[in-house]
């Protein structure tokens, strides 16, 4: 409660809430609800609940109780006002009998009880029991002067044990029925039966078989009690459906059966199909930019609505940056719905410094930036062998005084460069170690054998048990010298000797195990809602990785696409690795 002080008389002070509400006396204190009675600017006095909002629970309870006012509309609420630093309701005098003297009385009128159960149910069904309001009675109708507002809601169970005190008291004494009027003449009917039988019944032949019609009106876009008024008085009868649309208010008629323009007789139904979309949950819009805040928005059906400007400097908001909103995060709230918020000026006259951030992950870096009141604007990475993530440099330096708001860029870690780590694929396997058969007799091979290059110093004869006999006619060309078994190269098995001349087995064989290149193509298309940072795109393959994004802002990616202009030239397996401050936040395979 704020204000100033006045003088009232000699001894009373008078502070003033919300600039207009002249504060008389206290009149109660629960939780952190201060009721106060107070003179208006007319010169009236009024009664001003103000409540104390210290915490999103306290916000989101005045908000509820708000939502269950609207919905009883009492009939002493004369305002409710909700706004960062003033949330309160504005109260009236109703004229009327207290609750408590009406069933205190001896006799007691049955339309002035029905009434009562009424409203009990009403309050129930919004969590409220009867001794949570103040309840005036202004002929047979029960009116709410005042409503207090609840910590918590009551359960069920507790409503029906605090109303049964209540309603108990209802069935004590005398209740007199309503007397129906001209009650004495009940015997006229009776004579003027046998005369206006006939007519009556001609009448109600008539009537019957040959109904009255007329035409059903439109009442498509109308609120739903409304349209339902207009055709009821039209002697239809009316049934409700359910559907939803989304360029209509909430409660308003989206079709109608008959159309209208229906001739229909009277006493025939109509059914009205009531717009009653799903309710969705309002996101959290905090520290986001007015852009940010509309993609956000734009996905949820919801637009953007009033944008208020404030001083950021006590919340440390840098310009440009949302303080609040309202309705807040997490709230029900129906398609498009407008989401009012505040937008931070920026912080006024104000310097600010950064500790050491070296060492520190993006994330905590973030946290120390937001709270020095500075923006994070930029991360580019280096190889280093610290930690992957991890803050190598800060622009500017550490203890480095500069103005609030200002920009911040990091150089975080990455690791070095080293191979991916894949399957290499099937290799051969070595040939098996050659086994010896008892007795060792040497065998000589079935084609011929290359002829040495230089023929001096020339071989020394074998000894004569290991010559083999001679398979081949005495011209044929036999080498001058035949390898021992040891000096055979061994082959994988299945395979048979190699022929080809010296000069080609000198030559070294190709690499059939490289990794094969080809071209492909990136394509990759940003979320709308995607988170803030900086974010950049790398190319892996076998050859190592490479930068086919520079380091971009979220906000000029949220929803649009990104290619490739022209094909990129891989090597081997290759994957398109999108990173969010340094971190990987998406692969995609290539095209």
């Amino acid at each position: 409660m704020t204000g100033q002080a006045s003088e009232v008389g000699a001894t009373t002070r008078m502070t003033t809430i919300d600039g207009k509400y002249g504060v008389l006396r206290e009149l109660s204190h629960h939780g952190n609800v201060t009721l106060s009675e107070v003179r208006a600017a007319e010169g009236v006095t009024r009664q001003v609940a103000w409540f104390e909002i210290s915490t999103p629970a306290d916000r989101q309870a005045f908000h509820a109780y708000r939502s269950v006012l609207r919905a009883l509309n009492p009939a002493g609420l004369t305002d409710i006002v909700a706004r960062p630093g003033a949330y309160y309701a504005v109260w009236q005098t109703v004229g009327g009998i207290p609750l408590e003297g009406m069933l205190a009385q001896p006799k007691k009128r049955q339309e002035t009880l029905d009434n009562i159960r009424t409203l009990a149910a009403r309050l129930a069904e919004h969590g409220y029991a009867l001794m949570d309001a103040d309840i005036v009675i202004e002929g047979d109708e029960p009116r709410v002067a005042y409503l207090r507002a609840l910590q918590l809601p009551r359960t069920p169970e507790d409503i029906a044990a605090r109303n049964v005190a209540v309603l108990s008291a209802l069935k004590d004494g005398k209740v007199r029925r309503k007397r129906q009027p001209g009650a004495w003449l009940a015997f006229i009917p009776g004579l003027l039966f046998l005369g206006g039988a006939g007519y009556l019944g001609a009448q109600a032949a008539q009537i019957y078989l040959n109904p009255p019609v007329r035409e059903v009106a439109g009442v498509g876009g109308q609120e739903a009690r409304a349209a339902a008024r207009k055709l009821t008085e039209a002697g239809f009868r009316v049934a409700y459906t359910e559907g939803q649309v989304g360029n209509q208010g909430v409660g308003t008629i989206i079709r109608q059966d008959p159309a209208a323009g229906t001739n229909l007789p009277i006493g025939r139904l109509v059914t009205l199909t009531v717009n009653n979309p799903p309710s969705i949950e309002v996101p959290k819009l905090e520290e986001q930019n007015l852009e940010q805040a509309k993609n956000i928005l734009k996905d949820r059906s919801m637009v953007l609505g009033k944008v208020l400007k404030v001083d950021g400097t006590l919340t440390n908001t840098p310009e440009g940056r949302i303080v609040s909103q309202l309705p807040e995060a997490g709230s029900p709230a129906q398609r498009g719905q407008p989401i009012q918020v505040m937008v931070s000026t920026g912080i006024s006259g104000k310097v600010t410094f950064l500790p050491n951030l070296t060492g520190l992950t993006v994330e905590q870096a973030r946290d120390y930036a937001r709270a020095a009141g500075l923006v994070i604007t930029r991360v580019s990475e280096q190889p280093s062998d610290k930690p992957p993530g991890s803050v190598l440099e800060q622009t500017p330096a550490q203890f480095v005084q500069v103005d609030v708001g200002s920009p911040v860029t990091l150089s975080v870690a990455v690791a070095r460069y080293s191979a991916p780590s894949r399957e290499a694929g099937s290799l051969p396997l070595p040939p098996p170690p050659p086994v010896p058969t008892p007795p060792p007799e040497p065998e000589v091979p079935s084609g011929p054998l290359p002829l040495p290059q230089d023929p001096s110093p020339l071989p020394l004869p074998l000894p004569q048990e290991q010559i083999p006999a001679p398979q081949e006619p005495p011209d044929t060309t036999v080498p001058t010298r035949v390898p021992t078994p040891d000096e055979v190269p061994a082959t994988p098995p299945g395979t048979a000797p190699d022929t080809t001349s010296p000069d080609t087995n000198s030559a070294a064989a190709p690499d059939t195990t490289a990794p094969p290149s080809r071209t492909v193509s990136f394509q990759y298309t940003f979320p709308a809602d995607l988170p803030a940072g900086t974010y950049n795109v790398v190319v892996s393959d076998a050859s190592g990785e490479r930068q086919i994004l520079q380091p971009t802002d979220a906000s000029q990616l949220a929803g649009r696409n990104a290619n490739s202009s022209q094909p990129l030239q891989v090597t081997g397996e290759a994957v398109f690795i999108v990173r969010r401050d340094g971190a990987d936040y998406d692969t995609v395979d290539p095209n």
